[in-house]
């Protein structure tokens, strides 16, 4: 357990505050002693886990060093040459994929793959609504009937019944979410998360998944002395579908991130510049931005409009169509924010009534958007600090999704609900999953989730803890500083980004701003000053207490980035939780 910091046992927000414990502590002692870092750096590195000896390696991570063998994944050579073949012999080819951006990114991932060697293929995405997730009877057959191939990604792993009910033509699956004790009759099934798979590579979202297929692709071409699509000017799909998948940043995935941030930034791909510029993406690309201004304007086309929007923005090649399609996601994720805020406030309703020694937070409601209850789960999970199923019912059925938090396996316990039928079907991954279920269940199979997660250790998590990195003054907050706790990324999922204390804090400055959010200025002792944001303050005591500070001390932690305006660098906080120092 990590050590109670700055004697901080609940915060404003009802945090306790922890600092780098004893192993990380000696850990970043090793590596100041084989670096030139600040205290500051080498406490991040060894949080991360990263060991004195690596550290080179760590903050410059290589796709050439951290590739795996794409071979080494069960079916991938079989997949790669069946894939070689339908374009040499100039195969018809689908590719049906799913809803989100995952989905959206592994699929024009491969279809600008295929284009660039002559191949135009059928792009499918299904409704979420009316076809639900994954291949479909209906939909595979109408494109069994004209293509002579077909790439599902990002689903089909658990679509037994209609992948086995197509027999006149192949079908490729890409994924990563859990598979099942059997597999689907397809001709090849590509997914690190194969119950039969070592599970080596279990973080690559399918964006990933895509990639490495395509890597054995492009080998099994350059063997044949044929062409081969420029796989590294993709890598901005790549990251996107990382990111936005919220897939651990480890591994290969740094890597993947890194160069596809780098790829994002030259603003070649017409339809994620388009996004970028009417989310307003003022700086360089940044998991962030990836996370919380692209993926999720992605995401409204298969959540609240059309299925395709995503898919056809991230293929588009046409400016004024991509510009069309972006102003049109744009205002499908406002229609979204909208739906999502009702149903959010009626699921806390529900939650706060149940029994706060629950390891399962759950909530369902009649006509709850199926596009937006993965959201509000992940809202909900962010608030209570358990996993989280939020379900939204009609007249005989639920379709839910779920979000988990970290140390917990949300994907296999809702595999188990459907092994016991009490579900009709659920599949995911460790960090989130979906579900349907008839309404009569829904009482006892979420009953049956909260016991499977308390014996996972559920209530062990839920104690809101905000995990700091140490404590700064302002005269060591430098630009120099930021630039090399940058170098320690990509943070995310899986990678947390360095979080620090500052001590013995004054306002001197605080107005809201916008609906949520208020802005600070923070002046110590010194007086050294130190502009801050605190986003979304006014959701919780955080906003009213710092407003009304009454110029007394504060201790205040968050995110320190580097904020540029005209050309001028300065450091800024974005602020998350503070304590009133008596």
């Amino acid at each position: 357990m990590n050590d109670i910091f700055l004697d901080v046992e609940s915060s404003i927000s009802g945090r306790r505050w922890t600092g780098p414990n004893i192993s990380v502590d000696r850990q970043a002692e090793m590596i100041l002693q084989e670096t030139n870092f600040s205290s500051a750096m080498a406490n991040v590195l060894a949080r991360l886990g990263v060991e004195a000896n690596q550290v080179k390696n760590y903050i410059k991570p290589s796709l050439r060093d951290l590739m795996p063998n794409p071979l080494k994944i069960l079916d991938m050579e079989k997949a790669a040459s069946r894939i070689n073949i339908a374009v040499n012999n100039h195969e018809r080819i689908a590719i049906f994929a799913d809803y989100d951006v995952d989905g959206a990114t592994s699929g024009a991932l491969l279809h600008d793959w295929l284009t660039q060697l002559g191949n135009i293929p059928t792009l499918y995405v299904p409704d979420r609504i009316e076809e639900g997730y994954g291949p479909n009877i209906e939909a595979m057959e109408t494109l069994a009937n004209v293509h002579d191939l077909i790439i599902c990604v990002d689903c089909g792993t658990l679509s037994h019944e209609t992948i086995n009910k197509i027999t006149n033509t192949d079908i490729i699956i890409l994924d990563h979410h859990l598979g099942g004790e059997t597999l689907p009759n397809a001709y090849a099934v590509v997914n690190p998360n194969r119950q039969d798979e070592k599970g080596d590579l279990y973080y690559l979202c399918a964006a990933g998944v895509v990639f490495l297929t395509l890597v054995a692709a492009n080998s099994i071409r350059r063997n044949n002395n044929k062409s081969t699509p420029d796989l590294l000017n993709m890598l901005d799909l790549v990251a996107l579908g990382t990111v936005a998948d919220v897939a651990p940043l480890i591994g290969f995935n740094r890597a993947l991130v890194r160069q596809g941030l780098k790829v994002m930034a030259k603003r070649e791909r017409i339809g994620i510049t388009a996004l970028s510029d009417i989310a307003k993406m003022n700086n360089a690309p940044s998991p962030y931005h990836l996370g919380y201004l692209l993926g999720p304007r992605i995401n409204a086309g298969g959540r609240v409009g059309k299925a395709d929007l995503g898919i056809r923005l991230l293929t588009c090649k046409n400016f004024d169509e991509a510009n069309s399609i972006a102003d049109k996601l744009n205002q499908l994720n406002d229609e979204r924010r909208s739906i999502e805020a009702t149903v959010q406030i009626q699921a806390l309703e529900q939650v706060e009534k149940m029994d706060s020694n629950s390891a399962l937070a759950w909530a369902a409601g009649e006509g709850w958007h199926p596009g937006v209850v993965g959201i509000v789960a992940s809202r909900i999970k962010e608030i209570t600090n358990k996993p989280t199923v939020v379900i939204g019912l009609d007249e005989h059925e639920g379709k839910g999704s779920g979000r988990s938090i970290s140390g917990i396996d949300l994907g296999s316990s809702i595999a188990t609900l459907q092994r016991e039928n009490l579900i009709i079907r659920g599949g995911g991954h460790k960090m989130a999953a979906g579900l349907s279920l008839e309404r009569e269940k829904l009482e006892i199979a979420m009953s049956r989730l909260n016991e499977l997660l308390a014996n996972q250790g559920s209530k062990s998590f839920q104690t809101r803890e905000l995990q700091l990195d140490g404590a700064l003054s302002l005269p060591a907050i430098t630009i120099e500083l930021l630039e090399q706790l940058e170098t320690a990324g990509p943070f995310g999922a899986g990678a947390p980004g360095p979080k620090f204390a500052l001590p013995f804090m004054r306002i001197t400055f605080a107005k809201r701003a916008g609906e949520s959010h208020l802005r600070l200025r923070l002046v110590d002792d010194s007086g050294a000053s130190i502009d801050a944001i605190a986003f979304g303050a006014f959701k919780s005591d955080l906003g009213k207490t710092l407003e009304n500070h009454k110029g007394q001390i504060f201790h205040v932690a968050g995110r320190l980035e580097i904020d540029t305006w005209n050309g001028r660098m300065r450091p800024k906080l974005n602020l998350e939780d503070a304590t009133l120092i008596n």
